[in-house]
């Protein structure tokens, strides 16, 4: 039987028969959406998405579903909770739309420094307004502030540089040793950062640790006139502080972004941002380049292909950072039927659970290693009794991690 995948948004053609050339059987419905997946996704293996939204009722009803790909970065849009306890890898494209992303959030710096959209507005409506349009301040010599420095963080420092701005950053991981490696002023805090900015530019990922991470005490921050970036995702900011602060007119927004946004490709939609000038929003456009969206496609191939044939997960995003293993039992053996199954059947006596299991083949196929993390310490008559199979077991040990 082949493996099924279903792509529930636009994806290239060319890379649709890709596919299909290995032997897949590919439904193409880019024009799903979130209540449509539950009976969509129902017998599908491989379920590849770029916004559609995954919850918990498809996951839960798709019950042949091995693996989940977010064609892009950000997987908030996939409910990993329910992915978890189903058991269903979780994988994306990271990096694969990074120039994209940073070529919108620059080129919303320059269309709120020149007002590009409201001339083009004016000339829409036969209103020659020169005066007013030639009151920009110009890029060169300003302060960027780069919220988060991952791969498009890197892409916008990088273009940013040829414009003559001065640049900060601030991340978690960004050291001062990685900042002068980048020739760029490291921020210690965010409120170094959001005091300090001309331009902010907002490229995080959205997780718990990030959610609203940007609250109204940072937004107040702000010098008057300064611009705010976000083409990451809406809810690392606090939109309603946001509005407020542009509201007043302290500041200016170019956003890709914004809380609740309509799922689908088209149609009508509302949102207290629509109302104010100082506001310049694309619609969440930011990967949507062809270059991007070919990369993308040509990672979502590459992840699939090692699945299937391969058994590995590339890019595996719901995977733990750290087993809460507290012990780790080491068995060198020799590499023949039954002496793994032996252990581990010892081990279940114990009721110990084994979290992370690998076992490593010796240049000649005769012995082996296999390492065993484990929920609770053996008892030391267990760990007598591993060993006293010598044709078996050729050394044991156990670290306390």
């Amino acid at each position: 039987m082949k493996v099924k995948v279903l792509i529930a948004d636009k994806f290239p053609d060319k890379h649709i028969q890709q596919l299909k050339d290995l032997n897949l059987d590919v439904e193409y419905s880019p024009k799903l959406g979130e209540n449509d997946l539950p009976q969509a996704a129902k017998d599908a293996n491989i379920l590849v998405v770029r916004s559609t939204i995954v919850n918990a009722e498809t996951i839960n009803s798709a019950e042949k579903l091995s693996l989940i790909i977010r064609a892009g970065a950000g997987v908030n849009n996939i409910d990993i909770q329910t992915a978890n306890k189903k058991g269903v890898y979780v994988a994306n494209c990271p990096g694969m739309n990074s120039v994209a992303v940073a070529e919108l959030a620059i080129g919303l710096m320059i269309a709120i420094d020149r007002k590009i959209p409201d001339n083009v507005v004016d000339f829409r409506n036969g209103k020659w307004n020169k005066a007013e349009y030639s009151k920009a301040d110009g890029l060169l010599g300003k302060t960027l502030g780069v919220v988060g420095t991952g791969k498009i963080g890197l892409e916008v420092i990088k273009r940013a540089k040829s414009f003559g701005l001065d640049i900060i950053a601030w991340s978690r991981s960004l050291t001062d040793e990685k900042a002068e490696e980048l020739e760029i002023e490291r921020c210690k805090t965010l409120d170094e950062l959001f005091t300090n900015a001309d331009i902010i530019s907002v490229h995080l990922a959205q997780t718990a640790d990030t959610k609203k991470l940007i609250n109204k005490d940072l937004i107040s921050k702000m010098k008057n006139g300064a611009y705010f970036i976000n083409t990451a995702r809406a809810g690392v900011v606090d939109e309603d502080a946001l509005i407020e602060a542009a509201k007043e007119g302290k500041i200016f927004l170019g956003l890709d972004v914004f809380n609740n946004e309509p799922e689908g490709k088209s149609g009508d939609f509302t949102t207290p941002l629509k109302e104010l000038k100082n506001v310049y929003l694309t619609h969440h456009i930011g990967a949507s380049t062809e270059q991007a969206q070919n990369a993308v496609a040509d990672e979502t191939i590459r992840i699939i292909d090692d699945f299937v044939n391969a058994g590995k997960i590339k890019n595996w995003v719901n995977r733990i950072k750290q087993s809460p293993a507290k012990y780790q039992l080491v068995v060198r053996h020799y590499d023949k039927p039954g002496v793994l199954a032996r252990v581990l059947r010892l081990l279940s006596e114990e009721k110990i659970n084994a979290q992370e299991m690998e076992n490593v083949i010796f240049d000649g196929a005769e012995t082996a290693c296999c390492t065993i993390k484990l929920d609770s310490k053996p008892s030391d008559k267990l760990l007598e009794e591993i060993p006293s199979a010598k044709d078996e077991v050729i050394h044991l040990s156990l670290i306390e991690l």
